[in-house]
């Protein structure tokens, strides 16, 4: 029988003794964890550090510096997902740090079980895709917007995006509905794997880092607008609505001339 894959995290943070109750407590729950217990040079070490294959980096930022940041960026280039481990007090390098491409965010103190439920939903959105949004064809193309959903890759004009697994699980779900609101609920479930909380400010990030990596249509119109009260839709090109009118269009006066015994053409 085939062994079930072991995920793999690495634990960056500059206190030792935290650190280390941590990983033990990762370990118990199956994980395979290993620790850096210096942030000294990180941003130099990241990439050989990544080479090792994690699925999830666990990044103190008790000293936050715009190292941290830049961490970030790379690790969203690997498409490789990151949660913020921050100090209380400091909820600002929480929201920056998820402007960055941070998946979720801890301030400690925390509960281990929070530790390990983050940890598993972050897993989950990178490795598995929602229901909601990757079931029925493996690829959709929405104007200058290509997705295939077995890949998780996306192009925009032909170049590869790169986007951090909840950037890609919100861009196909506004897809999937391109033209109808979807609501701030359904992007936390089907996107982030969880129940929108109170105050809520992740899907707003979520969504600006899309806005930023998709930019807006030629004409200048914004691809996904906000629409307060209910949620977000992604906007249907024009030209693409022009297109679908001619050849309804079309396809009524072919049958129309069919059922006066004309040729259509």
């Amino acid at each position: 029988m085939r062994k079930p894959t072991v995920d793999r995290l690495l634990l960056i943070d500059d206190a030792p003794a935290a650190t280390q109750a941590m990983a033990a407590c990762l370990r118990l729950e199956g994980f395979e964890v290993a620790c850096v217990l210096s942030k000294q040079g990180l941003l130099d070490k990241i990439l050989t550090l990544v080479e090792d294959r994690f699925d999830l980096i666990l990044l103190g930022l008790e000293l936050c510096t715009m190292d941290d940041f830049e961490v970030l960026g790379i690790l969203n280039t690997k498409n490789i997902p990151a949660i913020v481990l921050a100090d209380c007090g400091r909820k600002i390098d929480c929201i920056m740090a998820l402007e960055a491409g941070a998946e979720d965010y801890l301030v400690k103190p925390f509960d281990q079980r929070e530790l390990i439920a983050k940890s598993r939903a972050a897993l989950r959105r990178s490795k598995r895709p929602g229901s909601d949004p990757f079931r029925g064809n493996p690829a959709m193309t929405l104007a200058d917007i290509e997705m295939n959903f077995e890949g998780r890759t996306v192009r925009l004009y032909g170049e590869q995006l790169q986007l951090t697994a909840a950037e890609f699980n919100f861009l196909a779900i506004l897809l999937r509905s391109a033209g109808n609101i979807v609501s701030r609920e359904r992007l936390a479930r089907s996107g982030l794997g969880r129940d929108l909380r109170g105050c809520d400010r992740s899907i707003d990030m979520v969504v600006s880092r899309l806005r930023k990596k998709i930019g807006n249509e030629h004409h200048g119109i914004e691809r996904i607008k906000t629409i307060r009260g209910a949620g977000f839709i992604y906007t249907i090109p024009s030209w693409t609505k022009c297109v679908r009118k001619n050849s309804i269009n079309s396809a009524v006066k072919q049958r129309s001339a069919v059922s006066a015994g004309k040729s259509p053409y």
